[in-house]
C-alpha cells in the first residue's frame, strides 16, 4: 500500500522554492485521491528537475493509483536508475524503491500473462514461442559468432529440423552397423581414440583448457581436418559408405572431421563457438547410456540414439554426459544448405588458402 509521506520524507534536490511548492501541491492532490493534478504538478517538477528522485516515485505510485501502469513504469524505472548512482538514501526512498521494484514485477508478470494467453502454447509454432520468450525476457538472443570465418546472410537457426535433409533417414537406418563397427573398434583398441583437444589443436582457442590432452573427450577420426584417416576408415567401412552420401564441406586442409566422439561419464564441454558458419555440425548417437544433453543457444536437447542432431556451432554451445557410462556419437560437419554451388567452391578455396597461410 503506497503511504503519502511529508515533503521532507520525499527530498527535491534544488534549493528553489517554487519546486518545494509544487511538491507540495502534488502531495495534497495524491492525498485526495486527484492523481491527474498530483501528476501534472510532478511533470512540472521533473521538466526543471529531472533527477529528483522523491518525484519520480512519487510519479509512479500516482500514476499507479490512477491505473496508467505505462507512466509508472516509466517512473519507477527512472528512480532506480538514478538510485543505483546515489548510495545511503533515507530508508523512506529506500521504501519507496522496493516498492517499485515489486510493482515493475508485478507488470510484467500481468504483461506476460495476457502475452502468453493470446495463443496457447501447445498451438504456438516452434519460431513464435520462441520470439515470445525473447519478447519476455524468458530467453537471451544467441547469435553467431564465428571465431575465424564469418559469412554473411546466413539464418540464425540453432537446431535445424533433420526432415528437411533428404540424406538424413538413409543415415539413420544405418546406425545399427554403425554402432557394430564402433563397438568393434571399442573391443580392438581403444588407445585409438584420442584426446579431443590436444596440444596442439586449435580446438576452443584454449591451450589451458580443462579438457585438454585429457580423454574423458576423446575422438577416433576417420576425416581429421580434411583429410582421410585410411586406416580407420578401413576399419568402419559401412561408416564410411554411409556418408558418401552426406553433403560434407570439403575444404583441404580444414574440412570436414568426422569422427567417433566419447564423452566419459561427467565429462562436462562448456560453452564455447566454432570457427566457421559455413557448416553445420551433426551427431548421430550411438551410444546414450544415460541422461546426457547438448544445449545450442537456448535450446537444451538431449540424446536418443539412432536420432541426428544437426547444429549450428558458431551459436554458443556446450555438452554434458550426466550418465554414469560413456556416451558416443558419430560426428560430422556438412555444408549449410543455403550456400549456393559457387559460394562453396569459394569458400572451400578461402578455407584453404588461409590453411596454407597459417602453416606457412
Amino acid at each position: 500500500m503506497t503511504v503519502w509521506g511529508k515533503v521532507a520524507d520525499l527530498p527535491v534536490m534544488t534549493d528553489t522554492l517554487s519546486l518545494a511548492e509544487l511538491k507540495q501541491t502534488a502531495l495534497d492532490r495524491a492525498r485526495a485521491g486527484d492523481w491527474a493534478g498530483s501528476a501534472d504538478a510532478l511533470r512540472t517538477i521533473l521538466a526543471q528537475a529531472p533527477n529528483d528522485l522523491g518525484s519520480l516515485l512519487l510519479l509512479g505510485d500516482v500514476s499507479h493509483s490512477s491505473g496508467d501502469t505505462q507512466s509508472a513504469s516509466d517512473a519507477y524505472r527512472a528512480a532506480l536508475s538514478l538510485a543505483a548512482q546515489a548510495p545511503n538514501l533515507p530508508p523512506p526512498v529506500q521504501a519507496g524503491l522496493q516498492r517499485a521494484q515489486a510493482r515493475l514485477a508485478e507488470y510484467a508478470s500481468d504483461y506476460a500473462a495476457r502475452l502468453d494467453g493470446l495463443i496457447p502454447p501447445d498451438q504456438r509454432s516452434a519460431r513464435f514461442h520462441q520470439s515470445l520468450d525473447i519478447l519476455l525476457g524468458r530467453q537471451r538472443i544467441f547469435l553467431q559468432e564465428p571465431r575465424r570465418y564469418y559469412f554473411p546472410g546466413l539464418p540464425q537457426i540453432q537446431f535445424y529440423d533433420p526432415g528437411a535433409f533428404d540424406w538424413v533417414p538413409d543415415l539413420e537406418a544405418k546406425t545399427p552397423v554403425i554402432q557394430n563397427e564402433l563397438r568393434a573398434v571399442l573391443a580392438e583398441d581403444q588407445a585409438s581414440f584420442r584426446p579431443y583437444i590436444e596440444r596442439t589443436s586449435g580446438h576452443l582457442g584454449a591451450q589451458d583448457h580443462h579438457l585438454l590432452d585429457n580423454t574423458d573427450w576423446s575422438a577416433f577420426y576417420l576425416w581429421k581436418d580434411g583429410r582421410k584417416v585410411e586406416e580407420n576408415c578401413a576399419r568402419c567401412p559401412a561408416t564410411a559408405a554411409a556418408l558418401e552420401q552426406v553433403p560434407l564441406d570439403f575444404a583441404d586442409g580444414k574440412c570436414p572431421s568426422v569422427l567417433f566422439s566419447v564423452l566419459k561419464p561427467g565429462a562436462h564441454i562448456p560453452p564455447h563457438n566454432g570457427m566457421v558458419n559455413t557448416r553445420l555440425i551433426c551427431h548421430l548417437p550411438l551410444i546414450v547410456p544415460g541422461p546426457a544433453w547438448l544445449r545450442v543457444g537456448s535450446e537444451t536437447h538431449h540424446w536418443q540414439e539412432g536420432k541426428l542432431v544437426i547444429f549450428d556451432d558458431t551459436i554458443e554451445h556446450e555438452a554434458k554426459n550426466e550418465a554414469d557410462q560413456t556416451r558416443i556419437v558419430l560426428l560430422f560437419d556438412v555444408w549449410r544448405p543455403e550456400l549456393t554451388e559457387q559460394e562453396r567452391r569459394e569458400i572451400a578455396s578461402l578455407l584453404g588458402a588461409i590453411d596454407n597461410f597459417s602453416e606457412s
